[in-house]
């Protein structure tokens, strides 16, 4: 017979370097979860993506055991790192900060592509270069 889920919990955690000070351990304490045991399994399955900011949803089961998927980083963290800025206009796309080329807008769809609700590469496409164009950055051919 299958676990039941009891809880779900989302997070956005820098890749490896999960611990169970907060904000993890705020959150994932209460579950009632092993906090070291988590922090653990994410670290070692995020070690090749340092850096990078992840999502992670956590599904925690009745007997306090969890399973976690990671999912890719968010569209504006990629945005962010591949335009080399700190963070987009505080007046969305009539204050431009930087500038990317279809090319690399391809790139990252194509990275969050799985994450994302489209079918295509080009769809994806549409949905990264809206939130390009709100964050600031200005796409050219």
């Amino acid at each position: 017979m299958a676990k039941e889920v009891v809880n779900k919990i989302k997070l956005q955690i820098p890749a490896g370097k999960a611990t169970p000070a907060p904000p993890v351990g705020t959150v994932l304490g209460p579950a009632g979860i092993n906090l070291q045991d988590f922090c653990t399994k994410y670290n070692d399955a995020t070690k090749d993506k340092m850096g990078d900011i992840l999502p992670v949803e956590i599904s925690i089961y009745e007997d306090r055991s969890f399973d976690f998927v990671i999912k890719t980083p968010p569209t504006a963290f990629l945005l962010k790192k591949y335009a080399k800025i700190n963070k987009g206009s505080a007046t969305g796309k009539n204050g431009v900060v930087a500038t990317l080329t279809k090319d690399q807008i391809r790139e990252i769809a194509e990275i969050k592509l799985p994450d994302l609700n489209a079918y295509s590469v080009e769809e994806a496409m549409k949905i990264v270069e809206g939130t390009a164009l709100n964050m600031g950055i200005d796409v050219k051919e």
